[in-house]
């Protein structure tokens, strides 16, 4: 059956990729992003099953005519992904950059929670709908100057765990999706602020997973029975593991 999904932050990484399979899998998408220019150069690349949509998740007014905005013929979104997010900074709580968890808190948590009211009335009305949002392990598992963007993550986890509670019964389906290291996406260069060195320096030694890993993960939720709910989907490559409790010793 092809369906027609939105997916938020399209214009690179875990978005992109998510856009690529859906296609491939003979869906239509809705690819949203701040970057016009590279929304523009997937569809030249994926063909008119794509349609290129401007968006900034942490303007609240665009957001919140999204649904409206859209072209006749695009507005019976069956699935939703809220993939746009980012990290900034590692530095500790107490010399991070205020702007930095503004910004997190921003698009991590206001964007995601008004591009999932507006378009929750449109997802009722399809005969099954599925909403993925995208969290992380670091909703669950912290490190040092993870601090923010952690609190983060894990809002949208429960958040999630919330959408399901008060959906339960109707024909939308909510999953988080919660990769651990994950390589080959300007993740770490945005989190650094364009240092590529250090950026390249978190996965030196490592295979992480990449995302078109968590594209394949995306897939298989949305291609589920109408009946099954997968409530949250926790990935890590098989080189980490969560680790042991922090321990500052005296001497």
């Amino acid at each position: 059956m092809s369906l027609t999904i939105l997916v938020t932050g399209a214009s690179a990484g875990f978005g992109a990729a998510i856009a690529r399979r859906s296609i491939r899998d003979g869906h239509r998408v809705i690819a949203t992003a701040r970057r016009v220019e590279r929304l523009e150069a997937l569809a030249q690349e994926l063909g008119p099953n794509l349609l290129p949509v401007a968006l900034d998740v942490t303007d609240p007014k665009a957001t919140d005519a999204l649904p409206g905005c859209l072209p006749e013929g695009w507005r019976e979104v069956d699935v939703l992904v809220n993939n746009a997010g980012l990290a900034l900074g590692m530095d500790p709580a107490q010399s991070a950059s205020m702007e930095d968890w503004d910004t997190m808190v921003a698009t991590n948590v206001t964007g995601l929670m008004h591009v999932t009211r507006a378009l929750l009335p449109h997802l009722l009305t399809r005969p099954v709908a599925t909403i993925v949002n995208l969290s992380s392990t670091a909703a669950s598992y912290p490190y040092p100057g993870g601090n923010v963007y952690g609190a983060t993550k894990a809002f949208v986890s429960q958040f999630s765990l919330n959408l399901r509670t008060d959906l339960v019964g109707t024909n939308v389906r909510v999953t988080s999706v919660e990769p651990g290291l994950c390589g080959g996406t300007e993740f770490s260069s945005v989190r650094f602020h364009g240092d590529d060195a250090r950026a390249a320096g978190v996965y030196a030694g490592t295979q992480p997973i990449t995302a078109e890993d968590i594209a394949e993960t995306v897939a298989w939720v949305v291609g589920l029975p109408k009946h099954v709910n997968i409530n949250r989907v926790e990935m890590m490559p098989t080189c980490q593991a969560a680790g042991p409790l922090a321990i500052k010793r005296q001497g």
